[in-house]
């Protein structure tokens, strides 16, 4: 092979359209844009508008609410925990925490703490120490003769009331 044969696939590069070049381009005088107003122009654009009709999301009821006290766990399960010590990535011997379950790679970050579920099956002797535990997973972590310890969730101050 030569620099020379180097080519890019067929139809992997295609010519700009140039728009408002004339009526023999194709895309002469509107370029494309429809006719005269609102909608032809840049920026603004009519979404929700529906003649002057109530429109769908006014018309439907508000429902719910964001609790901006909520606290987001990552949440993992005993068994991706036992093939990370299969893995060794993971060592039994030590505490598992969200530090070293992030060091580990078993979880990206760990939010607002840590949250074990119990799918799977645990055969390596725990000591355990995460924010939250599924009643399943503390059982499946002391049947295999390890121990649970639940932290405090780490608390957010934006101005919380007292």
């Amino acid at each position: 092979m030569k620099l020379s044969d180097i080519a890019d696939n067929a139809g992997s590069c295609k010519k700009r359209m140039r728009v408002g070049r004339g009526i023999g381009s194709g895309k002469g005088k509107t370029a494309g844009r429809g006719g005269k107003g609102q909608t032809a122009r840049s920026g603004v654009r009519i979404k929700g508008f529906e003649g002057g009709q109530m429109p769908l999301h006014r018309r439907l009821p508000k429902r719910g609410f964001n609790n901006i006290f909520r606290l987001e766990f990552a949440e993992i399960n005993l068994d991706r925990i036992q093939q990370a010590i299969d893995g060794k990535l993971l060592d039994a011997k030590e505490t598992v925490d969200a530090a070293a379950l992030v060091k580990a790679r078993v979880i990206r970050r760990a939010k607002d703490g840590v949250r074990l579920l119990g799918r799977g099956e645990l055969k390596a002797k725990l000591n355990v120490e995460v924010h939250g535990a599924s009643k399943s997973a503390i059982a499946a972590v002391e049947k295999a003769g390890g121990t649970v310890k639940i932290l405090a969730p780490a608390k957010k101050d934006e101005g919380e009331a007292a």
